[in-house]
């Protein structure tokens, strides 16, 4: 009889252990920036991807999940250390990175045992035979949007450009991306990354004259870049092309009548009349009081996307290979178009 009750409190206590593990969370890590002057970037990051949770109770993909979000200050070598930690903390699925150069310090370490999903930069250094087998990216290609711009300039019949951007792979990708398809003669123009002051730079651009000017400076540094062109007078004379990251919602609207006239290439629309793109900008601006940028529409897909991959492997991320093919072959309702695969690496477009 003693062999039998402990029999039956041995199963028992199995039937618990699996059940509760059945329960647990994926913890997902979401390292982004959310200081310095660009840390709006990842706070609407953050809360597009926290909404997508919000509308599954805790869930994604019909999954329970649980968003670790950390701050890596634009540090790469703070980001560093916080996935080192993260990892040896058992997490394998990662998201959130900003910038090119944060996002070198994470990858190598993010994709090692588990998967790196990128919901915004994509660089040129990790794709074609530099692509991760666990490093998926649900936003673009670097140079994608700024090759779009090259031929919107190229529209516009400007033939003389000054380009400039940050002197780092994110600003890098952008100006080739732009030169790939421009037509005219360019000038190019590195700053530093998360650069506030632009006098020296916007001195030479008058001492150039140039037809228009094409610039990529997310964030704070590119609210600041706006107000100085306008005070400067220069935006009376000389036109803008630039990608939305240098002109989003919040930055429209911290720069007011700066924005008039600018040429804005975009590859997000928030007045879309795609039905999942409403639901998706009611639903966030109710919920934070504020019009969402293309960071926040972009990690909202990936959620999403992660989601639907982890809802086909049953939340198990134990199976590197099956939720690797989850991630390549899952569908969704995006809210900006359809999943897609190319020779280069698996992304949204």
């Amino acid at each position: 009889m003693k062999k039998l009750l402990v029999g039956t409190l041995l199963a028992a206590s199995c039937v618990a252990s699996l059940l509760a593990q059945a329960q647990d969370p994926v913890r997902i890590g979401f390292i982004t920036t959310l200081s310095t002057p660009a840390g709006y970037l990842g706070e609407d990051s953050r809360d597009g991807f926290q909404l997508a949770i919000d509308q599954e109770d805790g869930k994604l993909g019909g999954v329970p999940v649980s968003l670790l979000v950390e701050d890596d200050g634009l540090q790469p070598a703070r980001a560093k250390q916080i996935i080192d930690r993260m990892s040896l903390d058992g997490i394998s699925l990662y998201t959130g990175v900003i910038f090119s150069n944060v996002l070198a310090a994470v990858v190598n370490t993010a994709t090692k045992d588990g998967f790196y999903i990128s919901n915004n930069t994509g660089p040129s250094s990790l794709a074609g035979k530099q692509c991760k087998p666990n490093y998926f990216v649900a936003s673009y290609q670097n140079d994608t949007i700024h090759e779009m711009a090259g031929v919107a300039a190229n529209d516009l019949g400007y033939k003389k450009m000054v380009i400039l951007a940050p002197n780092y792979q994110g600003g890098r990708d952008a100006l080739e991306g732009f030169k790939r398809t421009y037509k005219g003669e360019v000038t190019e123009i590195y700053t530093k990354l998360n650069q506030l002051d632009f006098s020296v730079e916007l001195a030479r651009v008058r001492s150039l004259a140039p037809d228009a000017i094409f610039e990529f400076h997310p964030g704070g540094a590119g609210i600041n870049f706006a107000k100085q062109y306008g005070s400067s007078g220069l935006s009376k004379t000389i036109p803008m092309v630039v990608p939305v990251f240098s002109m989003d919602e919040r930055m429209l609207a911290a720069t007011g009548d700066v924005a008039k006239g600018m040429n804005i290439v975009t590859l997000w629309n928030p007045g879309s009349n795609n039905p999942a793109n409403q639901a998706f900008v009611k639903a966030f601006s109710e919920k934070y009081n504020r019009v969402p940028t293309v960071y926040a529409a972009q990690t909202y897909d990936t959620a999403r996307l992660i989601g639907a991959a982890l809802k086909s492997v049953g939340g198990n991320m134990k199976d590197p290979e099956a939720f690797r093919n989850a991630m390549r072959n899952v569908k969704f309702d995006s809210i900006r178009a359809d999943y897609h695969k190319s020779g280069k690496t698996d992304y949204l477009a």
